[in-house]
This record gives structure tokens, C-alpha cells and sequence, in this order.
């Protein structure tokens, strides 16, 4: 295992084998040992069929997991694949009791073996942050705030875009490392730009366990940045809001006894988001730019955004509106009072912070 900063889950990267050893698979049914061994017979491969165990032993040479991952779609099905139990040996010993916890899905380890970009990139900090400003609603020209929006590189230095990190990451199981390097990337993006503004930052509750323990690095990287708490804000991302509204609560609890503010983001996009705001009471509310776009033109998304809007000033929470690439979007928030908007009209993310934006008149 290859340490980031310390212990833990969220702060270690996961080896890729792919060095010569063995592999040991339990297939879930006889019928999927039966085609697994087939397709070793036929292929030429090196295997031991251990029948008293409904196993299979496959002698790995350098390389071998990546060939063997490339033809797996061709021999077992996608639910064999997740249901074949996987471990993988240096060398050519037998597994000892120390290697059973190891023991993960087939599908797990090929995928981990093709995330080895991912890996790469996070062991070798290929990481940075685009910034793009939130403004006042009424004079665009003032920037209230940034976002800070994970970007990688590769090893020629072209981008690579965030939803390409997150879904690897995500079927890897490499979300808890991906969310930490982000939130810690962003963080020293901003102190290396000498960022004055306001800071949002996204973090996935579903990479967190327990927030005393996964948050500690986080919170003291701000801390030891100089960036002010009360100039933080944390923004829960939608599509990765933890299923268990007690775990998020104590999570935003976290942030806020650390002196940070938490933003609800894409408020209207999921079915869940208005029991969200009075569980977890956030400072501030993103409206989904799904929903702003063409407000103007559409009376069911007005209807729907009047009443976020009305809620929200009710409640003391501030807002934003995301998404805004039209005039008419702009004047429309605007006459109903949103606080900030965001969006392409505005400002397309950049590599360095906005000092200033235009100044947008109806």
C-alpha cells in the first residue's frame, strides 16, 4: 500500500498488481468455474483446478492480469464477474491467513488493474483546481465567491475532465482517495493563488466514514493555509448525497463546529432536496442549473423556482442560482431576488481565480 500523508482509508492508494504470482478465484456456480477453466484450457494458460475448494489457480506472469482482464467479458458475464471471489498472491506460495481479508471481487481487481491511470495520477499529485467565480446577483461585477472544480492531468499535461476521475473512481473504489486529494487540491490552489474571496468546496458524503477521523486532514489544511473558516464553504454534491440523513448531519455538524458553512448544491434536481434543508439547515442554497436554464420561457420551472426562492428568504438561507447563460435567465433570478448566480454568461472555469467579472445589465 502507497501512504498520501498518513494512515487511513481515505489517505492510502491501493496497489495494482501486476507482477508474477497466482491468482485464486471462486467462481460463484460450478457452471462459471466450468467456462472460467475452459477458456484457460483453450487459451493456453497456466492454471490448477482445485475442486475440493471450487477454486481455480491461475499462474500470473508480468502482464498477465491486464490480458486476463481485457478477455474476462468474453468468458463470464458481468454478474459472474462480480460475484467471482479474487486473490491474488506474489510469487508462488499459497495464501496464508493474513491474505484472506484481501480476498475482494474479480471485478474489483480488473477494475482497480484499469484504473491504474487514476492511481498514477493520485500517487504522483497530477491534480489541480479550476476556479469559477459566483457573483452578486445584482452587480455581476462584484465576485462574491469561487468554486473550486477538480481538473487532472495526464502524463502530458492535457486535462482531464472530473467525471472521467469520479467515475473510475467510483467503480474502483477509489472514491474516499479521489474526494480528499480534491478537497486538499483545492485548498492549495487557492493559498497559491492568494485567494481573497470566498472559497466552495464540493466533498462527496459517501467518501466519508466517520468526519472526525476523515476530515482531520482537511480541516487542517485550512487552518495551516490561513484561510479563514468563516470563508469556507463546503458544498454537498447531489449525486453523491449519503443515503443515511444522520451520517450527512453529522458531517455538516463537523464542518460547522470547525467554523466552515455548508451550501446545499442542485437544489430541485433530486426528489430528497427539500427534506435536506431542514435536516441539515445549510447557509446556503444552489439552485439546479437544469432548473434555471430557460426559467423565463417555462412557467412550471418559474413556478417551481419562485417557491425555492420564497422558501429560502424565509429561512435566512442565501442563494445561488447555477447554470446562468442567457440575459434573460439573469434578469429573470434577479427580479426574484436570488442573492448569486454563476455560470458561462458570467465566467467559464479557470485555471486562476477571477479578480473581477463584467458587469451584466438587463
Amino acid at each position: 500500500m502507497t501512504p498520501l500523508n498518513g494512515c487511513g482509508r481515505c489517505q492510502t492508494l491501493p496497489e495494482t498488481p501486476d507482477t508474477p504470482g497466482r491468482l485464486f478465484l471462486w467462481p460463484p456456480l460450478g457452471h462459471s468455474l466450468g467456462k472460467l477453466v475452459a477458456h484457460l484450457r483453450d487459451s493456453g494458460g497456466s492454471y490448477q483446478l482445485r475442486t475440493d475448494a471450487q477454486c481455480v489457480v491461475v499462474g500470473m506472469a508480468e502482464g498477465g492480469l491486464r490480458r486476463l482482464s481485457s478477455q474476462l467479458p468474453n468468458v463470464l458475464t458481468a454478474e459472474e464477474v462480480r460475484g467471482t471471489r479474487a486473490l491474488f498472491v506474489a510469487g508462488d506460495g499459497e495464501p496464508g491467513m493474513a491474505d484472506f481479508p484481501r480476498v475482494d471481487s474479480l471485478q474489483r481487481l480488473t477494475t482497480l488493474h484499469q484504473s491504474g491511470w487514476l492511481v498514477d495520477m493520485l500517487a504522483e499529485s497530477r491534480l489541480t483546481t479550476f476556479f469559477q467565480p459566483i457573483v452578486h446577483a445584482q452587480d455581476t461585477s462584484r465576485v462574491f465567491a469561487h468554486e473550486g472544480l477538480l481538473r487532472g492531468r495526464d502524463r502530458d499535461g492535457a486535462l482531464v475532465p472530473p467525471n472521467r476521475m469520479f467515475d473510475t473512481a467510483r467503480e474502483a473504489d477509489l472514491l474516499f482517495q479521489l474526494d480528499l486529494a480534491a478537497r486538499t487540491t483545492a485548498i492549495r490552489e487557492a493559498v497559491r493563488h492568494q485567494l481573497r474571496t470566498h472559497l466552495f468546496i464540493n466533498f462527496t458524503p459517501t467518501a466519508i466514514y466517520d468526519p472526525a477521523f476523515c476530515l482531520r486532514s482537511t480541516v487542517a489544511a485550512i487552518r495551516e493555509s490561513g484561510i479563514p473558516e468563516s470563508h469556507v464553504v463546503f458544498e454537498i454534491i447531489e449525486s453523491d448525497r449519503a443515503a443515511n440523513a444522520a451520517h450527512l448531519r453529522s458531517i455538516v455538524d463537523f464542518y460547522r463546529a470547525a467554523g466552515f458553512k455548508v451550501a446545499l448544491d442542485d437544489l430541485g434536481a433530486g426528489y430528497s432536496s427539500l427534506n435536506l434543508i431542514h435536516q441539515l439547515r445549510p447557509e446556503f442554497m444552489k439552485l439546479d442549473m437544469e432548473l434555471v436554464r430557460g426559467v423565463h420561457a417555462d412557467p412550471y420551472k418559474a413556478s417551481i423556482v419562485e417557491k425555492l426562492l420564497e422558501i429560502a428568504r424565509q429561512l435566512g438561507i442565501q442563494t445561488v442560482a447555477e447554470g446562468i447563460e442567457t440575459r434573460e435567465e439573469l434578469s429573470w433570478v434577479r427580479r426574484h431576488g436570488v442573492d448569486f448566480v454563476q455560470g458561462y454568461l458570467i465566467a467559464k472555469p479557470a485555471d486562476a481565480p477571477a479578480s473581477s467579472t463584467p458587469r451584466i445589465t438587463d
